[in-house]
């Protein structure tokens, strides 16, 4: 690996969790500062939050960052996630095409992610403990607080963090198996390596949600769904053929 990918390949990656399970990240080339907060800012408008869930952060969080030995242009890499989302490791080396990195558990005060304390805030912000299987990447041109000002709260399948240029996709499967698991880290894989617009995938388990595999008409699994923009698009079975796949976004992806 010469020099220039070498540089290519420094970033930042910044994963925030809900106790059910969603998950909002960033892909930070620039190394800024502060994006948990803007995370946090982005969960309070995806699920219509009373205000930005500071109390996730440090306990529901995960960092890796990659960057350059200036005197010998190696790579280095770090990557720690709290021990309340330790066993998504697979899901966070998917999103940030890391192969099979073992994360390290943070170290965190004794006390500060204590059960009672956070199940405390359960109340205030129900949304959080629902299990919407939200897997949605967070890109800003601008900082965070200067879009909030000027873009009003929408549902998740309309966001102004989506944009008219992102996607909105489902993908159903059935049941949480090791199959499973290698179907979404292959699909992460060819989005993040094939798509120019930013993108939310929730994952259905129609097992558990038959009714919503009834409402997109889906009759087996794995099946992805683009639902947004138009015309609704899916690919059934074959997940693995990226070619297939990607016409589901058409010409302009």
């Amino acid at each position: 690996m010469n020099a220039d990918s070498n540089a290519a390949s420094v970033f930042k990656g910044i994963a925030l969790f809900t106790p059910g399970g969603g998950l909002i990240y960033c892909i930070d080339r620039k190394k800024q500062e502060r994006w948990h907060v803007h995370l946090c800012a982005a969960l309070r408008d995806i699920l219509n939050l009373p205000e930005p869930p500071h109390f996730l952060v440090p306990c529901y969080a995960a960092t890796v960052d990659r960057w350059l030995i200036p005197q010998t242009q190696q790579l280095q890499m770090v990557a720690e996630a709290s021990p309340l989302v330790l066993r998504y490791q697979t899901l966070l080396n998917a999103v940030f095409d890391t192969g099979d990195l073992v994360w390290q558990p943070s170290r965190l005060p004794e006390g500060l992610c204590d059960s009672v304390v956070l199940s405390a805030y359960r109340k205030q912000f129900p949304q959080l403990w629902e299990p919407h299987d939200l897997v949605v990447r967070y890109e800003a041109a601008e900082p965070y607080a200067h879009l909030h000002q000027e873009l009003p709260v929408a549902p998740l399948e309309h966001s102004p963090l989506l944009s008219a240029r992102g996607y909105v996709l489902r993908l159903f499967v059935s049941g949480h198996s090791i199959a499973t698991e290698r179907t979404l880290q292959a699909l992460h894989r060819v989005l993040e390596q094939s798509l120019s617009h930013p993108y939310t995938l929730k994952v259905i388990d129609v097992s558990q949600h038959p009714e919503q595999a009834e409402l997109d008409q889906v009759s087996a699994t794995p099946t992805l769904v683009k639902v947004y923009p138009q015309p609704v698009r899916r690919i059934v079975g074959d997940l693995d053929n990226v070619d297939q796949l990607l016409r589901i976004f058409g010409p302009d992806r």
